[in-house]
């Protein structure tokens, strides 16, 4: 058996961080996406 396997360094679920990471992707993309319509509508 692999070594690595008996010491991890983090016994977290895995779903949780992927979903903090899709949660914050997903913010940081909408606030783009804000930005980008709030010029947009003040240059007009």
């Amino acid at each position: 058996m692999n070594e690595f396997e008996q010491d991890v360094q983090s016994k977290r679920n895995d779903l949780i961080d992927s979903g903090v990471g899709f949660v914050v992707a997903f913010v940081a993309f909408s606030a783009i996406f804000v930005i980008a319509t709030i010029v947009d509508f003040v240059a007009f």
